[in-house]
């Protein structure tokens, strides 16, 4: 009594295609979908990104400007200011 191993696994990677297939037919893109909301809520979706992309901006600088304020050389555990 052997399991059938190889059409099992036939049929799995099958069924497996079969989903993927439908659903790159049936999903929409991120671009079809901002095209068709309506006016307003594409203005909440640019008002977000613009302020998404501001805060990582912000947070840049502070990470940029924190990485020239230390020393690269020093452990942060010789600090003399933490004595």
């Amino acid at each position: 009594m052997s399991f059938p191993w190889f059409r099992m696994t036939l049929l799995s990677g099958g069924l497996v295609g079969l989903g993927y297939l439908l659903m790159k037919a049936t999903v929409p893109t991120p671009e079809q979908t901002y095209a068709e909301m309506a006016p307003d809520l594409r203005k909440k979706v640019d008002a977000n990104r613009a302020a998404r992309l501001a805060q990582e901006q912000e947070m840049k600088r502070l990470m940029d400007a924190q990485a020239k304020a230390s020393e690269p050389t020093k452990p942060i555990w010789a600090d003399s200011r933490n004595s």
